[in-house]
């Protein structure tokens, strides 16, 4: 199965001029105020990554950034008949959502933005082919999607670009009064993402990270025992992105320009540990009763992209001209106030069956993912797994009432676009917001520092200010009266 991250083509790719290193000028042009020449550790850091401190109880509330606004947590949307939906980014992803966008009830597809005009005009086709009006299109470059943001007639903005996109055009959208839902990562830097909180709190827009995973039908089961106290005292959890993406990275056609696998020549963290963190941070709320405190990471050398390299590339292919620091595999542990450890990896370069690993454990069992299985005091006896199956009757009301859901990811995209297109409609609280996206995206930034510090664990930063502490609700919803 692909995730999340093989969805986009390169966002604006149209016909590039090569450089000397065999890139489009704009792949360079655009990465390079990202990245900085050597994109080392000044790029990343900020004066929240410092080195933990022993306390674990430790909010770091001193570094925060002064709050410009109100909090954003428990805010609900404004209630609508109608959600008006502008999206950007049209290749494998967003030209595959834009489908579940036109599925859904009491959503129109207002615009759309891709500087490739033959993805905007097979996307508007279907819009038209859903009985809806012609939407607008935006095709007049890499930052004509300023222009969509700046409509009137918009609720929301949907971002799904190469990473290096997603702050800015989250940032954009929020300050034309949109709401926005981004893919993974939501922003790549620590200023960034406390950028984006600030800007959610003084324009009152919500910013969220679009993470599919959270709606998995495991997931959303798992997380109603845990809130059930089945799992006892939880103690511990796991979460990943072990996929197995050379192919792609390397194949041209897949991603438009190498835009994924020059993130390999930067940072040496985890570049993507939302699919994982998030499941895990819910059944363990974090922000919501608890919160990550600081993230230790390790990184093994970087090998296996360049072995792939030997073997598939021809002498002559650009990618000879790329140097691969990021590690083949991180695996970072995460401290929480409560004392609870999360075990994050990434590894996109060596060969391994897709895992999301998705376990969590407690005082009374433990459950794994990949594939499900179950150990729960008293139900399980004699060090043997139980049959997961068995607990279906723990799905969430989203998947009881929509058992057999359409499009990709086994149904979680559709799950997670219709709950979020519903809680618009009906004025409800989101079930995450832009604490979380900050939360979930910060390993980014952090576990590159750590690693880089041999080890050395850095501080998350409190990106709640405190609100943590408060009991709220999320993911693990109640089903509301449709009226």
């Amino acid at each position: 199965m692909h995730d999340n991250d093989d969805r986009t083509r390169h966002f604006g790719a149209e016909d590039p001029v090569p450089t000397d290193g065999g890139h489009s000028r704009r792949d360079v042009l655009r990465t390079a105020g990202v990245a900085g020449a050597g994109l080392g550790l000044a790029a990343f850091g900020s004066t929240t990554a410092q080195a933990a401190e022993p306390d674990a109880q430790s909010t770091d509330t001193a570094s925060a950034p002064v709050r410009q606004g109100a909090t954003m947590a428990g805010v609900p949307f404004e209630r609508r008949s109608t959600v008006r939906v502008g999206i950007i980014g049209l290749g494998n992803r967003g030209g595959s959502m834009i489908d579940l966008f036109l599925a859904m009830p009491g959503v129109q597809v207002v615009a759309l933005c891709d500087p490739v005009k033959d993805k905007t005009e097979r996307a508007a086709a279907k819009v038209t082919a859903a009985g809806q009006a012609a939407p607008a299109t935006y095709t007049k470059g890499d930052h004509d999607f300023e222009n969509l943001c700046k409509r009137g007639d918009l609720d929301f903005v949907y971002a799904a670009t190469p990473w290096d996109w997603h702050f800015e055009m989250a940032r954009t959208a929020m300050l034309n009064g949109k709401h926005v839902g981004v893919e993974c990562p939501i922003a790549l830097r620590l200023d960034q993402l406390w950028e984006l909180v600030d800007l959610s709190e003084r324009t009152r827009r919500h910013c969220m990270q679009l993470e599919n995973c959270c709606y998995g039908r495991n997931e959303m089961r798992v997380l109603r025992m845990a809130h059930a106290g089945k799992f006892g005292r939880l103690l511990h959890g796991a979460g990943a992105y072990n996929h197995d993406l050379r192919g792609l990275m390397f194949d041209p056609d897949y991603y438009e320009g190498p835009w994924r696998r020059l993130w390999h020549t930067r940072l040496r963290g985890d570049l993507y540990p939302n699919h994982g963190f998030g499941p895990v941070a819910n059944y363990m709320d974090i922000n919501r009763g608890d919160r990550v405190t600081h993230i230790s990471s390790f990184g093994t050398p970087s090998l296996g992209l360049a072995e792939y390299r030997a073997a598939h590339m021809p002498k002559d292919d650009p990618s000879w001209k790329e140097t691969y620091i990021e590690s083949d595999r991180t695996i970072s542990l995460v401290q929480t106030a409560k004392g609870r450890v999360i075990r994050l990896e990434h590894d996109v370069s060596t060969p391994h069956p897709y895992s999301r690993i998705n376990q969590l454990g407690g005082t009374k069992g433990v459950f794994e993912d990949y594939p499900a299985r179950i150990y729960l005091e008293p139900d399980q006896t004699d060090d043997a797994w139980g049959d997961f199956a068995q607990y279906a009757d723990w799905d969430h009301w989203l998947w009881k009432e929509h058992a057999n859901p359409p499009g990709g990811h086994g149904g979680m995209d559709y799950i997670m676009v219709y709950r979020l297109m519903q809680t618009m409609r009906l004025g409800l609280v989101p079930d995450f917001d832009v604490y979380d996206a900050a939360t979930w995206t910060s390993p980014v930034p952090l576990s590159h520092l750590s690693i880089k510090a041999n080890g050395a664990p850095q501080q998350i930063p409190d990106f709640t200010r405190g609100e943590w502490r408060k009991k709220r609700g999320g993911v693990d919803s109640e089903k509301p009266a449709e009226s």
